[in-house]
């Protein structure tokens, strides 16, 4: 089975010569022209890889960084004409895996391509040794999608609740903004309707939390989003 690559660039000449060349190579290439569409490209074609511009429409590239690693680990190779060290740090701290100053060798990229694919292999190879995730004495089974207290049967939740919860849980200690949150489970339309965010939310801590108005788990990071906490806050 061919190595899926997502190239999201808004310069077209640098996407025809990248999509021939890894296409050449024996990869499977799909293109985003624009941020929101490179998200919306990760949902619904599922890469193995994404080649990920700094500078697009729409959504810059650090955007659709915090967007993917909202519920994505696919990895992410930046390329971009911008030098700064900052840059590069900022791209890295957003989650970027790699990154790639234009212009660059093909070779090189090529060869790191390369090494991101062995990387995925090995995280695909390992990732069904913890499946679960505690939130006290609850278990949350990311395989069998389902919360089950200590006794006495699952916990019902529906498909949104879990999709935010499974965002939630897998990104542990980690601020996830209220965009983030929302494009991920409700699409990158839903962007600022925060109203969802919070009903989910207080049902989800109804359902989950020992005492739902005093959170320990799910906790809420002021004007910015929510976190979990995996120890407890």
């Amino acid at each position: 089975m061919s190595t899926k690559v997502l190239i999201a660039d808004d310069d077209a000449q640098l996407v025809r010569a990248l999509s021939v060349t890894l296409s050449a190579r024996g990869y499977d290439v799909a293109t985003a022209r624009d941020g929101r569409a490179a998200i919306d490209a990760v949902i619904t074609e599922r890469p193995d890889i994404v080649l990920l511009d700094l500078g697009m429409p729409r959504l810059d590239g650090i955007g659709v960084l915090e967007g993917i690693r909202a519920w994505s680990q696919v990895p992410v190779l930046v390329l971009s004409g911008r030098t700064d060290s900052s840059d590069k740090v900022d791209a890295l701290d957003a989650g970027a895996d790699d990154y790639v100053t234009k212009p660059f060798q093909m070779d090189e990229l090529l060869a790191r391509l390369r090494a991101l694919g062995r990387r995925q292999a090995t995280a695909a190879a390992t990732a069904g040794a913890t499946p679960t995730v505690t939130i006290g004495d609850l278990v949350v089974d990311l395989v069998a999608k389902q919360v089950t207290p200590p006794t006495g049967p699952a916990i019902r939740l529906t498909p949104t609740e879990w999709r935010l919860l499974e965002v939630l849980v897998t990104n542990p200690g980690r601020l996830m903004t209220r965009e983030m949150l929302l494009t991920e489970v409700w699409g990158p339309t839903h962007g600022n309707d925060s109203g969802y965010l919070r009903l989910y939310m207080a049902q989800l801590r109804r359902k989950l939390e020992p005492e739902p108005s005093h959170p320990r788990y799910l906790v809420t990071e002021s004007g910015m989003g929510y976190r979990f906490a995996p120890n407890g806050a």
